[in-house]
Protein backbone atom coordinates (compact mmCIF):
# COMPACT_ATOMS: atom_id res chain seq x y z
CA UNK A 1 0.00 0.00 0.00
CA UNK A 2 1.48 3.70 -1.00
CA UNK A 3 0.14 6.74 1.11
CA UNK A 4 0.67 9.86 0.73
CA UNK A 5 -0.10 12.42 3.67
CA UNK A 6 -0.95 16.44 2.54
CA UNK A 7 -0.04 18.21 5.59
CA UNK A 8 1.81 21.43 4.96
CA UNK A 9 1.57 23.85 7.88
CA UNK A 10 1.62 24.80 10.92
CA UNK A 11 4.62 23.60 12.75
CA UNK A 12 2.51 22.12 15.46
CA UNK A 13 -0.53 21.09 13.55
CA UNK A 14 2.75 19.27 11.11
CA UNK A 15 4.35 17.73 14.77
CA UNK A 16 0.91 16.94 15.30
CA UNK A 17 0.01 14.59 12.85
CA UNK A 18 3.09 12.86 12.95
CA UNK A 19 1.48 10.35 15.50
CA UNK A 20 -0.09 9.29 12.56
CA UNK A 21 2.73 7.19 10.97
CA UNK A 22 3.35 4.53 13.68
CA UNK A 23 -0.75 3.82 13.85
CA UNK A 24 -0.55 3.38 10.03
CA UNK A 25 2.84 0.98 10.15
CA UNK A 26 1.06 -0.57 12.85
CA UNK A 27 -2.15 -1.38 10.69
CA UNK A 28 -0.08 -1.69 7.49
CA UNK A 29 3.42 -2.93 7.88
CA UNK A 30 4.47 -2.88 4.36
CA UNK A 31 2.84 0.43 3.65
CA UNK A 32 5.11 2.85 1.61
CA UNK A 33 4.48 6.60 3.39
CA UNK A 34 4.71 9.83 1.63
CA UNK A 35 4.32 13.75 3.26
CA UNK A 36 4.06 16.79 1.27
CA UNK A 37 4.58 19.48 3.84
CA UNK A 38 5.89 23.32 3.60
CA UNK A 39 9.24 23.32 2.80
CA UNK A 40 10.38 25.30 6.44
CA UNK A 41 9.36 22.21 7.83
CA UNK A 42 10.94 19.30 5.46
CA UNK A 43 13.62 18.94 7.36
CA UNK A 44 12.22 17.94 10.97
CA UNK A 45 9.27 15.84 9.28
CA UNK A 46 12.47 14.30 7.16
CA UNK A 47 13.09 12.82 10.90
CA UNK A 48 10.11 11.09 11.63
CA UNK A 49 10.94 7.25 11.45
CA UNK A 50 8.58 5.38 8.67
CA UNK A 51 9.16 7.95 6.29
CA UNK A 52 9.59 6.95 2.25
CA UNK A 53 10.02 10.57 0.81
CA UNK A 54 9.24 14.05 2.27
CA UNK A 55 7.84 16.22 -0.51
CA UNK A 56 8.69 19.76 0.33
CA UNK A 57 6.08 22.25 -1.19
CA UNK A 58 6.92 26.50 -1.15
CA UNK A 59 3.31 27.54 -1.31
CA UNK A 60 4.14 30.42 1.06
CA UNK A 61 7.20 31.44 -0.70
CA UNK A 62 5.61 31.29 -3.95
CA UNK A 63 2.18 32.88 -3.10
CA UNK A 64 4.64 36.62 -2.88
CA UNK A 65 5.59 36.34 -6.37
CA UNK A 66 3.02 33.35 -8.15
CA UNK A 67 3.81 34.21 -11.53
CA UNK A 68 7.63 35.08 -11.39
CA UNK A 69 9.57 32.72 -14.39
CA UNK A 70 11.36 30.82 -11.14
CA UNK A 71 8.42 30.24 -9.14
CA UNK A 72 6.54 28.84 -12.13
CA UNK A 73 9.75 26.30 -12.73
CA UNK A 74 9.77 25.47 -8.99
CA UNK A 75 6.01 24.67 -9.19
CA UNK A 76 6.24 22.88 -12.58
CA UNK A 77 9.76 20.93 -10.74
CA UNK A 78 7.15 20.41 -7.58
CA UNK A 79 4.21 18.27 -9.71
CA UNK A 80 6.58 16.62 -11.59
CA UNK A 81 7.89 14.81 -8.05
CA UNK A 82 4.22 14.53 -6.40
CA UNK A 83 3.22 12.38 -10.08
CA UNK A 84 6.00 10.41 -9.70
CA UNK A 85 4.40 7.91 -7.57
CA UNK A 86 -0.01 6.63 -7.74
CA UNK A 87 -1.04 6.45 -4.37
CA UNK A 88 -3.90 4.01 -3.10
CA UNK A 89 -5.06 6.41 -0.44
CA UNK A 90 -4.31 10.54 -0.32
CA UNK A 91 -5.46 11.90 3.07
CA UNK A 92 -5.49 15.54 3.15
CA UNK A 93 -4.87 16.13 7.16
CA UNK A 94 -5.32 19.82 6.86
CA UNK A 95 -8.87 20.32 5.36
CA UNK A 96 -7.71 23.63 3.96
CA UNK A 97 -8.70 24.65 0.38
CA UNK A 98 -4.58 24.62 -0.29
CA UNK A 99 -3.90 21.57 0.75
CA UNK A 100 -6.56 19.94 -1.27
CA UNK A 101 -5.94 20.96 -3.89
CA UNK A 102 -2.22 19.48 -3.87
CA UNK A 103 -4.07 16.24 -3.15
CA UNK A 104 -6.54 16.61 -5.66
CA UNK A 105 -3.29 17.13 -8.15
CA UNK A 106 -2.12 13.58 -7.09
CA UNK A 107 -1.90 10.28 -9.00
CA UNK A 108 -4.08 7.17 -7.95
CA UNK A 109 -3.53 3.24 -8.68
CA UNK A 110 -7.13 1.61 -9.15
CA UNK A 111 -9.24 1.84 -6.05
CA UNK A 112 -7.11 4.34 -5.05
CA UNK A 113 -9.11 7.60 -3.07
CA UNK A 114 -8.37 11.02 -1.51
CA UNK A 115 -9.73 11.75 1.58
CA UNK A 116 -10.39 14.67 4.15
CA UNK A 117 -12.84 15.88 6.58
CA UNK A 118 -16.10 15.89 6.15
CA UNK A 119 -17.71 18.72 8.93
CA UNK A 120 -15.88 21.01 11.07
CA UNK A 121 -14.63 20.37 14.58
CA UNK A 122 -14.96 22.79 16.98
CA UNK A 123 -11.39 25.64 17.19
CA UNK A 124 -10.62 23.08 13.73
CA UNK A 125 -9.18 24.34 10.87
CA UNK A 126 -11.76 23.74 7.71
CA UNK A 127 -13.04 25.10 4.60
CA UNK A 128 -15.95 23.92 2.94
CA UNK A 129 -15.12 23.85 -0.65
CA UNK A 130 -12.76 20.38 -0.24
CA UNK A 131 -16.17 18.42 -0.89
CA UNK A 132 -15.79 20.02 -4.60
CA UNK A 133 -11.90 19.01 -4.36
CA UNK A 134 -11.49 15.74 -3.12
CA UNK A 135 -13.33 12.50 -3.41
CA UNK A 136 -14.19 11.01 0.29
CA UNK A 137 -15.41 12.85 2.84
CA UNK A 138 -14.93 11.80 6.58
CA UNK A 139 -17.43 12.18 9.37
CA UNK A 140 -15.70 14.26 12.42
CA UNK A 141 -16.85 14.52 16.15
CA UNK A 142 -17.95 18.33 16.95
CA UNK A 143 -15.54 18.42 19.84
CA UNK A 144 -12.05 16.29 19.66
CA UNK A 145 -8.55 16.83 20.34
CA UNK A 146 -6.45 17.87 17.43
CA UNK A 147 -4.10 14.51 18.02
CA UNK A 148 -7.39 12.36 18.06
CA UNK A 149 -8.84 14.32 14.91
CA UNK A 150 -5.74 12.93 12.73
CA UNK A 151 -5.48 9.87 14.32
CA UNK A 152 -9.39 9.17 13.43
CA UNK A 153 -9.37 10.59 9.92
CA UNK A 154 -6.74 8.01 9.08
CA UNK A 155 -8.53 5.22 10.87
CA UNK A 156 -11.87 6.17 9.14
CA UNK A 157 -10.24 6.82 5.81
CA UNK A 158 -8.46 3.30 5.88
CA UNK A 159 -11.45 1.13 7.88
CA UNK A 160 -9.39 0.50 11.11
CA UNK A 161 -11.44 2.80 13.33
CA UNK A 162 -12.38 -0.46 15.54
CA UNK A 163 -8.69 -1.48 15.87
CA UNK A 164 -7.59 -1.43 19.65
CA UNK A 165 -4.81 0.75 18.33
CA UNK A 166 -6.64 4.30 18.77
CA UNK A 167 -7.14 3.67 22.46
CA UNK A 168 -3.46 3.87 23.30
CA UNK A 169 -1.58 7.49 23.68
CA UNK A 170 -0.35 8.53 20.59
CA UNK A 171 3.29 7.74 19.23
CA UNK A 172 6.03 9.74 18.10
CA UNK A 173 8.95 7.92 16.47
CA UNK A 174 12.06 9.17 14.90
CA UNK A 175 14.83 8.03 13.27
CA UNK A 176 17.22 6.17 15.40
CA UNK A 177 19.87 9.00 16.12
CA UNK A 178 22.38 9.88 19.06
CA UNK A 179 21.70 13.30 19.29
CA UNK A 180 17.83 12.70 19.19
CA UNK A 181 17.92 10.40 22.45
CA UNK A 182 17.23 12.52 25.77
CA UNK A 183 20.67 12.92 28.09
CA UNK A 184 19.88 11.28 31.43
CA UNK A 185 21.01 13.71 33.85
CA UNK A 186 21.14 16.85 31.71
CA UNK A 187 20.57 20.47 33.68
CA UNK A 188 19.19 22.71 30.62
CA UNK A 189 15.92 23.87 30.99
CA UNK A 190 14.22 25.14 27.41
CA UNK A 191 12.11 27.86 27.42
CA UNK A 192 9.95 27.89 24.75
CA UNK A 193 8.33 31.54 24.79
CA UNK A 194 8.02 32.30 21.21
CA UNK A 195 4.55 32.55 19.55
CA UNK A 196 3.06 33.93 16.58
CA UNK A 197 0.04 34.90 18.55
CA UNK A 198 0.08 37.82 21.45
CA UNK A 199 -3.22 35.85 22.92
CA UNK A 200 -0.70 32.89 23.68
CA UNK A 201 1.65 34.77 25.65
CA UNK A 202 3.31 34.92 28.95
CA UNK A 203 3.99 37.65 31.02
CA UNK A 204 7.88 38.41 30.53
CA UNK A 205 7.98 39.04 34.56
CA UNK A 206 6.70 35.53 35.39
CA UNK A 207 9.66 34.09 32.54
CA UNK A 208 11.88 35.90 34.53
CA UNK A 209 10.71 34.89 38.01
CA UNK A 210 10.72 31.19 37.44
CA UNK A 211 13.70 31.56 35.14
CA UNK A 212 15.62 32.62 38.46
CA UNK A 213 13.76 29.59 40.36
CA UNK A 214 15.11 27.08 38.08
CA UNK A 215 18.78 28.77 38.07
CA UNK A 216 18.41 28.71 42.07
CA UNK A 217 17.08 25.01 42.06
CA UNK A 218 20.28 24.48 40.02
CA UNK A 219 18.89 24.56 36.40
CA UNK A 220 20.23 26.13 33.40
CA UNK A 221 18.61 27.74 30.49
CA UNK A 222 18.13 27.63 26.98
CA UNK A 223 16.20 30.43 24.83
CA UNK A 224 15.58 29.86 21.62
CA UNK A 225 14.61 32.65 19.71
CA UNK A 226 12.69 33.20 15.69
CA UNK A 227 12.85 36.84 14.60
CA UNK A 228 13.61 40.08 15.65
CA UNK A 229 11.17 40.86 18.88
CA UNK A 230 12.28 36.97 20.34
CA UNK A 231 15.81 37.85 19.62
CA UNK A 232 15.57 41.14 21.63
CA UNK A 233 13.33 39.42 24.65
CA UNK A 234 16.32 36.61 25.09
CA UNK A 235 18.89 39.33 24.85
CA UNK A 236 17.34 41.17 27.90
CA UNK A 237 16.84 37.97 29.67
CA UNK A 238 20.22 36.88 29.46
CA UNK A 239 21.40 40.17 31.01
CA UNK A 240 19.07 39.17 33.62
CA UNK A 241 19.58 36.09 34.32
CA UNK A 242 23.49 35.78 33.91
CA UNK A 243 25.60 32.92 32.47
CA UNK A 244 22.98 30.21 33.38
CA UNK A 245 20.61 31.38 30.64
CA UNK A 246 22.25 30.53 27.12
CA UNK A 247 20.54 32.18 24.10
CA UNK A 248 20.61 29.57 21.16
CA UNK A 249 21.92 30.31 18.01
CA UNK A 250 19.01 30.73 15.32
CA UNK A 251 18.90 26.96 13.47
CA UNK A 252 17.05 24.55 11.76
CA UNK A 253 14.09 23.14 12.85
CA UNK A 254 15.98 19.64 12.38
CA UNK A 255 19.20 20.65 14.65
CA UNK A 256 16.93 22.72 16.97
CA UNK A 257 15.22 18.89 17.85
CA UNK A 258 18.24 17.56 18.18
CA UNK A 259 19.24 20.02 21.08
CA UNK A 260 16.00 20.06 22.58
CA UNK A 261 15.90 16.07 22.69
CA UNK A 262 19.27 16.67 24.94
CA UNK A 263 17.69 19.06 27.55
CA UNK A 264 16.01 18.16 30.82
CA UNK A 265 12.60 19.51 29.19
CA UNK A 266 10.85 22.38 28.08
CA UNK A 267 8.59 24.99 29.65
CA UNK A 268 6.73 26.91 27.50
CA UNK A 269 3.69 28.68 25.75
CA UNK A 270 1.21 27.11 23.27
CA UNK A 271 3.29 27.05 20.29
CA UNK A 272 4.79 24.64 17.68
CA UNK A 273 8.20 24.28 20.36
CA UNK A 274 5.66 22.85 23.10
CA UNK A 275 4.11 20.31 20.89
CA UNK A 276 7.77 19.35 19.76
CA UNK A 277 8.60 19.16 23.23
CA UNK A 278 6.03 16.67 23.50
CA UNK A 279 6.71 14.60 20.04
CA UNK A 280 10.28 14.39 21.96
CA UNK A 281 8.98 12.86 24.95
CA UNK A 282 10.45 15.57 27.23
CA UNK A 283 9.17 16.33 30.82
CA UNK A 284 6.99 19.38 29.66
CA UNK A 285 4.54 22.20 31.00
CA UNK A 286 2.60 23.55 28.41
CA UNK A 287 1.14 26.84 29.43
CA UNK A 288 -2.00 28.26 28.26
CA UNK A 289 -3.66 31.62 28.88
CA UNK A 290 -6.84 30.52 26.66
CA UNK A 291 -9.43 27.39 26.23
CA UNK A 292 -7.37 25.38 24.04
CA UNK A 293 -5.95 22.67 26.19
CA UNK A 294 -8.96 20.25 25.53
CA UNK A 295 -7.82 21.10 22.14
CA UNK A 296 -4.02 21.31 21.85
CA UNK A 297 -2.31 20.74 25.05
CA UNK A 298 -0.59 17.55 25.70
CA UNK A 299 -2.51 14.05 26.76
CA UNK A 300 -1.66 10.42 27.83
CA UNK A 301 1.37 11.15 30.03
CA UNK A 302 2.04 12.27 33.39
CA UNK A 303 4.77 14.30 32.55
CA UNK A 304 3.41 16.27 30.05
CA UNK A 305 0.94 18.31 31.22
CA UNK A 306 -0.86 21.69 30.40
CA UNK A 307 -1.40 24.17 32.86
CA UNK A 308 -3.98 27.53 32.58
CA UNK A 309 -6.66 27.53 30.48
CA UNK A 310 -9.17 30.81 30.27
CA UNK A 311 -6.98 32.53 32.63
CA UNK A 312 -2.91 32.80 32.11
CA UNK A 313 -1.82 31.00 35.21
CA UNK A 314 0.87 32.40 37.67
CA UNK A 315 4.22 31.78 38.24
CA UNK A 316 3.54 29.40 41.25
CA UNK A 317 1.54 27.72 39.55
CA UNK A 318 4.36 26.89 36.32
CA UNK A 319 6.51 25.95 38.85
CA UNK A 320 4.46 23.52 40.99
CA UNK A 321 3.79 21.85 37.65
CA UNK A 322 7.66 21.55 36.66
CA UNK A 323 8.01 19.76 39.76
CA UNK A 324 5.26 17.58 39.16
CA UNK A 325 6.65 16.52 35.82
CA UNK A 326 9.90 15.98 37.00
CA UNK A 327 8.47 13.49 39.66
CA UNK A 328 6.20 11.85 37.29
CA UNK A 329 9.55 11.41 34.93
CA UNK A 330 11.96 10.23 37.51
CA UNK A 331 9.29 7.58 38.18
CA UNK A 332 8.00 6.88 34.36
CA UNK A 333 11.69 7.75 32.31
CA UNK A 334 11.51 5.27 29.30
CA UNK A 335 14.39 2.95 29.01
Amino acid sequence: MRILIVKLSSLGDVIQTMAVVPDLHAMFPDAQIDWVVEEAFAPLVAQVQGLARVLPIGQRRWRKAYFSAAHRAERAAFHRLLKQEAYDAVIDFQGLIKSSWVAAQTRLRPLGFRATYGNASQACAYEWPVHLLLDRMVPMPARIHAVARYRLLAARALNYEQASLLAKPPQYRWEASAAMAPACGARLVVLAHGTTRADNEWPEADWLALGRQLIDAGMALALPHAGAAEWARVQRWAQVLGPQAQIWPQQGLDTLAQAMAASAGVIGVDSGLSHLAVALGLPHVQIFSQDRAWRAGPHGCNYQVAVGGAQSPTREQVWQAWQQVQTAYAQERPA
